[in-house]
Parts: structure tokens; sequence; C-alpha cells
């Protein structure tokens, strides 16, 4: 028998405290745009290149729990050294040369120079952050901070059973670098959450994984990979409200987790609201069990 959370709130308190939730989030993101820490944290993304979409579209063929991407050079600017023997992630990089003597101009550009120039696409060879070690010179400010403790409602088991049910495989397994979990899109259904995160984090984990599962499986590829960023706001956004519902605040987490991925913009956020409140009041209604409040003594 799947195992549920007894909860003594009704259906119609859940969806009233999803809407206060909902503000919430979008509150916090915009105060913490006004913070140290997000300016100190946009200075840090500035250094990683942004990738083409076809580059995006071969980094997640290779390795769909890539994070941060990076030269081999560029990581050790930023204080990270490539492990020896990781395989790297091939993507296209754009160069240009001079044209031949001889060589038809037709529709070329002029370099600073005033010569014709060809442009060519090189492969290059880029790194994941979990395929790489921190050096001393190494600093990453912080907007996101993983959950600690205990995850006493049992969210964890509720929403592994509930997934299950609905055909997901979830699992646990030692995922390296910066990735908490992952779902895979490619039909075969499957769920990973990192064996080392804390039973408070794994739970949250996991609920921003079933609602991947919820929203997004029927994407193509493609579609996923252009609005990577609307898709996590949205995934996070379901996991801190229904999270929230069951008495496990994720802001720690998840309010940076949102703003890095969109940049920022509280717009996003209220944009995705109608998505992000079906997806919670089906997650919600699917892992509770409505329990009759206690009598007064």
């Amino acid at each position: 028998m799947a195992r549920k959370i007894k909860t003594t709130k009704t259906a119609e308190q859940r969806r009233a405290e999803a809407d206060e939730l909902q503000t919430r989030i979008t509150e916090q993101v915009e105060a913490l745009t006004d913070t140290d820490a997000w300016h100190a944290f946009l200075e840090f993304a500035q250094a990683f290149h942004s990738y083409s979409f076809g580059n995006l579209m071969l980094i997640q063929g290779q390795m769909p729990e890539a994070t941060q991407v990076a030269g081999f050079r560029k990581w050790q600017e930023l204080g990270r050294q490539v492990r020896k023997g990781e395989r790297s992630i091939k993507i296209f990089g754009y160069a240009e040369r001079k044209a031949r003597e001889g060589e038809d101009t037709t529709g070329m550009k002029k370099n600073a120079k005033g010569e014709y120039v060809v442009p060519y696409f090189p492969m290059l060879s880029v790194f994941d952050i979990s395929q790489t070690d921190a050096t001393e010179a190494w600093q990453e400010p912080e907007i996101s901070h993983r959950l600690t403790g205990a995850d006493e409602s049992g969210i964890y088991a509720a929403t592994a059973d509930y997934l299950t049910a609905e055909g997901w495989t979830v699992e646990r397994e030692a995922i390296p670098g910066e990735a908490n979990g992952y779902t895979m899109m490619d039909g075969s259904r499957r769920i990973v959450v990192d064996a080392q995160l804390s039973d408070a984090q794994a739970a949250k984990t996991l609920l921003h994984e079933a609602a991947h599962a919820l929203l997004h499986e029927a994407d193509e590829h493609g579609e996923y990979v252009a609005h990577r960023g609307l898709k996590e706001c949205e995934a996070e956004s379901v996991a801190y409200i229904v999270a929230g519902i069951l008495g496990l605040d994720t802001s720690a987490y998840s309010v940076g987790y949102v703003a890095g991925w969109i940049e920022g913009d509280a717009d996003a956020i209220r944009s995705t609201a109608t998505d992000v409140l079906r997806a919670a009041h089906k997650i919600a209604d699917a892992i509770t069990t409505e329990a009759p409040a206690l009598a007064a003594a």
C-alpha cells in the first residue's frame, strides 16, 4: 500500500496555503536581488560563457546532469582543476580564417584589417564542475544552501510511492558535482536523487523531480533545453509549495535556486503560477490523506 502523509488540512486549506506560498517565493526572490550576495553571484555567473542552443543540446546529450560548464583553462582561472582522466564534453566553437588567394569572397565579411574572412566551427572540449576539484583559489558566492535535518513528515517515501505508481523508477545514487537529482526524459522514466543528501534535502529534491515528471515529460528535448531556466523555476516552485504545505520550509535552498535560474526575474515566477499551482495541488493531493482533527480537550 502506498505510504501517505496524514494531514488535518482540507483540500481547500491546502489550496489557499499554496496560493500564499506562491506569492511568498516571488517576494523572497525580489528581496534577494537587492542583496550583496546576489550581486556577487551575478559577477561569478558572468565568468561562464553563454552557449548557443546547439551547444546546450550537445552538453545535455552528453551529460544531462551538467550544471556549470567551462573549458580546461577557464576552470584553472576560476580556481578549479579538471581531474585527470575525465572525459570532456564536445561542443562547437567559432573561429575565422583569412580567405585564401583566389577564393570566392562573395558574401564574405571583412575583419578589422579589411581582409575577407571565412568562419569555421572547430570542435572544443569543455568540462562540468562535477569533473573538477577546487583549489585554494576557488571562491563561489552562495545564494542557495542545501537543507539539513530530517524529513519528519515522510515526504520522500510518500512521493516515491506516488511516482512508482505512475510508472517511474526512483533510485538513490551518488551523483558527482552539484546536481542533487535528475529526471530522465528519454523514455526510461527514471528519477535519481543523490544518495548523500540529508533527508530534508532529499525530500525537497524528489518533489522537484516529481514536478519535472508531471510538467515536462511531454516536452521535446530541444524545448526543455531552450527554456531550462523556466522549467527549473517551475519544478523548484512546486517543491517549495508542496513542502511548505507539509511543514518543511525549503526557502534557504529554493529561493536562491529559482533566482539563479531566472536571473532574478520575479515576473517569470508569476508567469508560471498557473502550471505550478496545478502541479503542486496534484502532488499534494496524491501524497496526503486527510486525518480527522483532534477534538479540543
